[in-house]
């Protein structure tokens, strides 16, 4: 991790005065967007939630990255160490005024998503992994999936089967893992390909209002 806690840039839902108390979501874009793509699925999700959409930190042609594609010579998994490490030391003291906090990530966010779960997974609440993929640990000690698999935590995964951009491996290690060690619900769509449909965002607002807020209820 840097020394210096990093400062992404990032669109907040709500004023910082009406924060306090509410479950909070995080969004997480994909590979060569930004913060302000995600942010249109705003009005489809649960208005109880405060949502922040954060900008990855490597600038990379028309947008940002997280980390290197997986295929790239300069991929490491000490890169995605890296990128989780600086977003967990940004967003843990932000954490400590919310009732709760979930991830939303879609394609490379859901891996950024699914990783921070695997990390600190007595932190996060819920995950949604929209068109998207997790990261196989290389080494061990980053990733707490024992101690996940124990906590059993919720994980909604939403895809197309006929997605050209997520590759048959990520999606068999992702299955492996996610059916192991979370509660995953898994849907397919058609005719969504990589992208996210309203038939899948009613979905992700029916998982988000179970499992979180009728949670947080009981």
């Amino acid at each position: 991790m840097s020394e210096n806690i990093w400062n992404p840039t990032v669109i907040w839902s709500r004023p910082e005065a009406e924060r306090a108390g509410t479950p909070l979501l995080v969004l997480l874009h994909g590979y060569l967007s930004n913060e302000e793509d995600l942010m249109g699925l705003a009005p489809m999700l649960p208005e109880e939630f405060t949502i922040v959409s954060v900008r990855a930190p490597q600038a990379l042609g028309p947008g940002f990255t997280w980390f290197p594609l997986m295929q790239d010579l300069d991929y490491s998994f000490d890169e995605v160490k890296a990128a989780i490490s600086d977003l967990w030391s940004w967003l843990e003291p932000i954490t400590r005024q919310h009732s709760s906090v979930s991830l939303l990530g879609f394609s490379m966010g859901m891996a950024v998503a699914t990783s921070l779960l695997r990390h600190r997974p007595e932190a996060i609440t819920a995950v949604v992994g929209l068109s998207g993929f997790a990261v196989p640990e290389e080494g061990s000690g980053f990733f707490q999936d024992e101690k996940l698999r124990q906590m059993r935590k919720p994980l909604f995964w939403g895809r197309d089967q006929d997605d050209p951009v997520i590759t048959a491996e990520k999606i068999e290690y992702t299955h492996g893992w996610a059916t192991s060690d979370v509660h995953v619900t898994k849907v397919l769509y058609s005719n969504m390909l990589h992208s996210v449909n309203a038939q899948e965002m009613a979905h992700v607002h029916e998982f988000l209002s179970t499992v979180v807020l009728q949670g947080a209820a009981t």
